[in-house]
């Protein structure tokens, strides 16, 4: 009974007995009779595919060996012919074990790892030629990389010394990546300043009262208080940087910085003792000074550069002692040229003239330090900075200092900047003025008064003059007449165009220079 339902599925699946061909699905037969392949490929790869060995195992419960039938057939049942394989099926290979069992081999799916390690070679691929590129300049311009690639070559032996600066100087412009080089041949010649005063007069009249030294050394810039100190020794009152330009010992640094101080202590790199320095000359106006210290061998110097070949953008190094910090190094651009600023203290008003704004940072210690280009070169004296902003820095150009250099240096009068003026004081008008006056509106300036044999007064300007414009241009404001006489260069004659007890005439001043008439 066993043997006649496994020989009835059998049938059910092949057919008759002894027909040869697999039974078509439904008894439909397509195309003349012929086996359609795609229909029956779901049935019978599934029932001799994966689950092939579980089949057998069904079939071995049962009774079959498949050892001993190799023709498919169930065991008791007559001989059955071969079975012809199917040609339009080749998705089954024969095992080769000798048990004559139908394997049929699925395709197997990509594996995660196998996904992995492709994404890995990839990004291995991807990184190596990113870094050849990188190092071999496949993206960068022709004419960069033909001066990198004669850089290189001169720096190898192959080529001249000319063609070696001009490569590096290009670099440098473009991203200034020697300030490690920089600093360290630069350093030895910065110098650290301390000022000493009495103690017995410290409390008044120091530099730390000074209020342009509070406004660029902020208020609490550490000091010794005079408890720290018995009366009658030296009390530190500030901190500040120097140069050396000369290798004799002779320094640069901020006429604020020595201000009026009684001794002058210089700290320099490689020796153990601070110098006792002696000042030699000194400018307020410039804020200006020249100090000395003598020594045994040659000082390290600093080379003065020219200020007027910078532009604006370029890259500037700081060095000072900020905040007793020694030797700190800051980098930024130049952000602006001609900058002026005035700044107001106890001995008067510094007006500062054709400064250097830098954004490079600036903290109160730097001031007297130089403010370097990417050659090392000293384009300016660090001097002030903005308390009401951050990155804003200025310095005292080299176009300035190398006037009067020699003058500081041999402690002789520096000659003094031309200053235009017409040596009369003037005011601003107003309704109750020209109302008095009997003018019907209130424009111009008021002539308060003249100084005696002054430019104004040799020309025939008198007290209660009304001065609405010069050659014919209008200056409603006193300040616009003030700024258009000082843009005149001394000895200019000028067309003043006024009024006089109500009456326009013009009067022509001959432009003279303040500081031969030694008013402020």
């Amino acid at each position: 009974m066993e043997d006649q339902n496994n020989k009835k599925g059998y049938d059910d699946f092949f057919g008759s007995e002894g027909s040869g061909e697999p039974k078509q699905s439904g008894g439909e037969e397509r195309n003349g009779g012929s086996f359609d392949a795609q229909q029956a490929k779901p049935s019978y790869y599934y029932t001799y595919g994966p689950l092939n060995g579980e089949r057998n195992q069904a079939q071995q419960a049962n009774g079959y060996d498949p050892s001993e039938d190799r023709s498919g057939s169930a065991p008791g049942a007559e001989e059955q012919p071969a079975l012809a394989q199917p040609p339009q099926l080749r998705t089954f290979t024969t095992s080769g074990n000798g048990k004559g069992a139908f394997q049929v081999r699925e395709k197997r799916g990509t594996s995660f790892k196998s996904v992995f390690l492709s994404f890995l070679a990839g990004v291995l691929v991807v990184g190596g030629l990113m870094y050849t590129a990188d190092v071999r300049n496949w993206f960068t311009p022709t004419s960069e990389t033909a001066a990198t690639t004669q850089s290189e070559g001169n720096t190898s032996g192959a080529g001249s010394s000319t063609g070696t600066d001009s490569g590096s100087a290009s670099m440098i412009a473009a991203r200034p990546d020697n300030l490690a080089d920089l600093f360290e041949k630069a350093s030895p010649a910065v110098i650290k300043i301390e000022t000493y005063v009495q103690a017995s007069r410290s409390n008044g009249g120091g530099l730390l009262d000074d209020p342009f030294f509070r406004q660029f050394f902020g208020d609490n810039y550490p000091g010794v208080t005079q408890e720290e100190e018995p009366q009658g020794q030296m009390q530190q009152s500030g901190i500040g940087t120097g140069f050396f330009f000369d290798s004799t010992g002779y320094i640069l640094t901020n006429q604020h910085v020595i201000g009026d101080a009684d001794e002058i202590r210089v700290t320099v790199q490689g020796y153990d003792k601070p110098f006792t320095a002696k000042l030699l000359g000194s400018n307020y106006d410039l804020d200006l000074a020249v100090i000395k210290i003598e020594g045994e061998k040659a000082f390290p110097t600093l080379p003065l550069g020219s200020s007027d070949d910078i532009e604006i953008g370029d890259w500037v190094v700081a060095i000072g002692n900020p905040y007793g910090f020694d030797h700190t190094i800051t980098a930024g651009v130049l952000s602006a040229k001609e900058r002026p600023i005035d700044i107001q203290d106890a001995n008067g008003e510094r007006n500062y003239k054709h400064l250097l704004q830098t954004d490079a940072s600036i903290n109160p210690g730097n001031s007297g330090g130089p403010l370097l280009n990417v050659n090392g070169e000293v384009i300016g004296i660090n001097t002030a900075v903005s308390s009401q902003a951050q990155g804003i820095g200025f310095a005292i150009p080299t176009s300035t200092i190398t006037e009067v250099l020699e003058s500081l240096k041999n402690n002789t009068e520096v000659p003094k900047e031309p200053a235009p003026f017409i040596g009369a004081e003037l005011g601003q008008m107003t309704d109750e003025i020209a109302k008095q006056l009997g003018i019907d509106k209130a424009q111009g300036s008021l002539v308060r008064s003249v100084y005696y044999n002054s430019p104004a007064y040799l020309a025939g300007l008198k007290q209660y003059d009304v001065i609405l414009g010069i050659e014919g241009k209008e200056m409603n404001t006193t300040d616009a007449l003030i700024a258009e006489i000082q843009s005149r260069k001394v000895g200019d004659e000028v067309e003043f165009n006024i009024i006089r007890q109500g009456q326009e005439m013009n009067l022509t001043v001959k432009i003279g220079d303040r500081n031969e008439f030694g008013v402020e």
